[in-house]
């Protein structure tokens, strides 16, 4: 095959990819069964074993598992040190009881229904155990129960999952029947690798990172961000790869390491676009592989065993919750959200393959039914809703970076420092974003954290809170802001108001017809100086009232007649002209 034909079929394949996204995605969307279903039935059409339109799933699947790395770093950055240890108990309690129990009530079911050997059920129990990461963290995410208490519990239990693919992956090993891999470590020394990795990954974030973002945020080079955020991501992911250890791992301590970081939303804002596609192509690789001609041949098989999983590991999960303090709304919703099997049951699924004690067939069959009880869960979901809604609405955290704010103000030099005290002073929650490193640092010598980033994007915006904050506040020090940079804001967050610090007349002329509250820079400051010079000259208090209330009116009509006819030099005759102007 020639170059051209190499380039024309990566092209053709990528349109028919995107196409069926779009289309699939549009559609499931519409009826509200949520965009990963919308993914795995486009790819189970358009794959080898439906329309046969793209093929290669094995080595997407590869590249697209980028997105479950890139969503473990987004994760990490939403969680503090701190509030990990708050986790611990759930993590390594309920997390550890819940892949242990389950795992071996599913090997139950399958050696009991299938007349599988011992070794295998379990080879196909424990990873059956396993949860989607990439179906259930971002499903969290976009409704805001992230940071809940029903959130955090299966945040905690899908962070034990992803720490226990190390010694899953040595219970393969050790009842494997294939002579061992000796490219392999034996599970006690994957263990210090694994407390080596995490350690030395904690002081690059605190060494190397940080100092890092700081020097290329005074460049201003927003590609140079992008860059560093996305060699960030993938040197974590790579270092726990080259150890046998999990890269997505890697990934969230990189982000945990970063959480408190100024940096935060400009990192989270620039990395969220590359997760979303990658994850995208993710569902449709394992659509693509889905083996459609297993299910035909076995239907009952493949849907009773799908059945069988989401069934045992709900009930499972329910009682476990209910021993660790959930409700019983709760615990149902955590057993239904978390029903499905994982991205990871294929890997393990290949380990116990190559370790001979599963066939290929059964490693393809199990392999659908993970997938058909991932095109359940949107399902599953509608209803949890249902039993979750009055245990996860509440208030969020405050300013750390993990909740929503009352306002958010952008720019914090002395114009921003002065609006952001007044409103603390009434004891309204406040994010602070700016774009200058030094200001940074000085804000941080005093306590005060302010967060790294170009305030008028709408995706760190986002990042920070601004769909459900009241107010946005611009105090930026910049005559250029224009109309294209604000109007996206008022349409994306049309429920908060939005006050702009306008340098000039023709900065707020230019901004003229927006639904927002301007103010001049150094307007009251004229103001209140002209007063002082004429109190200073001996005029009485009572006229320097009076030439107050003239200039104001004065200074607003004429202010009105060039908005009306958008000319800075219209009602000239209304300006007071000084005396030796006059003159002249």
């Amino acid at each position: 095959m020639s170059h051209a034909d190499e380039v024309f079929l990566v092209l053709r394949e990528g349109v028919v990819l995107l196409g069926a996204a779009l289309a699939f995605v549009l559609l499931f969307r519409r009826f509200g069964l949520g965009a990963v279903l919308g993914y795995l039935v486009a790819g189970a059409l358009i794959g080898p074993q439906g329309f046969g339109l793209v093929g290669g799933a094995a080595d997407k699947l590869n590249f697209a598992e980028l997105g479950i790395v890139l969503l473990l770093f987004l994760v990490g950055l939403e969680l503090h040190p701190n509030r990990l240890w708050r986790l611990r108990r759930d993590i390594f309690g309920l997390g550890l009881a819940q892949v242990t129990v389950t795992g071996l009530a599913l090997a139950g079911v399958i050696y009991l229904f299938t007349g599988f050997s011992t070794e295998a059920a379990i080879a196909l129990g424990l990873p059956l155990a396993l949860s989607s990461t990439a179906q259930v963290l971002p499903m969290l995410r976009s409704t805001g129960r992230l940071n809940t208490p029903y959130g955090e519990r299966a945040f905690s239990i899908l962070l034990f999952q992803d720490l226990s693919i190390v010694p899953l992956i040595t219970i393969v090993a050790a009842m494997s029947r294939s002579p061992a891999d000796p490219s392999t470590p034996p599970g006690w020394q994957l263990g210090i690798y694994t407390v080596l990795a995490v350690a030395g990954l904690v002081l690059a974030g605190r060494y190397i990172l940080n100092p890092l973002f700081k020097l290329i945020g005074s460049l201003g080079e927003r590609e140079l961000f992008v860059a560093a955020g996305l060699f960030t991501v993938l040197t974590a992911a790579t270092v726990m790869q080259s150890l046998h250890l999990s890269a997505a791992l890697g990934a969230f301590v990189a982000g945990v390491m970063l959480a408190d970081s100024p940096y935060r939303h400009e990192l989270e804002a620039d990395v969220e676009p590359f997760r979303t596609i990658l994850l995208g192509l993710f569902f449709l690789a394992v659509g693509i592989m889905l083996d459609l001609h297993g299910i035909a041949q076995r239907p009952f098989f493949v849907f009773g065993m799908a059945a069988a999983l989401i069934l045992t590991k709900t009930a499972v999960l329910y009682g476990l919750a209910r021993l660790f303090g959930a409700g019983a709304r709760q615990a149902l919703g955590l057993g239904m959200l978390l029903s499905q099997g994982g991205e990871f049951g294929f890997v393990l699924f290949g380990q116990a393959q190559a370790a001979q004690l599963i066939a290929p067939e059964a490693a393809s069959l199990f392999g659908a039914v993970v997938t058909l009880s991932m095109a359940t869960t949107p399902i599953l979901m509608m209803v949890a809703r249902r039993f979750v809604r009055p245990t996860v609405e509440g208030t969020r955290d405050g300013p750390d970076g993990t909740g929503t704010a009352s306002a958010i103000v952008v720019g914090y030099g002395r114009f921003g420092q002065t609006v952001a005290q007044m409103l603390a002073a009434r004891e309204v929650t406040v994010t602070l974003i700016d774009l200058k490193p030094q200001q940074i640092d000085v804000s941080q010598s005093f306590g005060t954290r302010v967060h790294y980033g170009d305030g008028t994007r709408v995706e760190l915006l986002r990042q920070a809170g601004a769909e459900d904050t009241r107010t946005i506040l611009f105090c930026i020090d910049d005559a250029s802001l224009t109309e294209d940079q604000i109007k996206p804001v008022l349409e994306a967050f049309p429920q908060a108001a939005v006050l702009v610090r306008v340098f000039d007349r023709r900065q707020l002329m230019a901004l003229d017809g927006l639904d927002l509250i301007s103010v001049r820079e150094v307007y009251e400051s004229a103001v209140s100086m002209g007063r002082l010079a004429l109190d200073a000259l001996g005029f009485p208090d009572d006229e320097i009232d009076k030439v107050e209330t003239d200039y104001r009116r004065r200074d607003l009509d004429r202010l009105d007649l060039q908005l009306a006819e958008g000319d800075l030099h219209a009602g000239q005759d209304m300006i007071f002209r000084p005396e030796e102007e006059r003159r002249e």
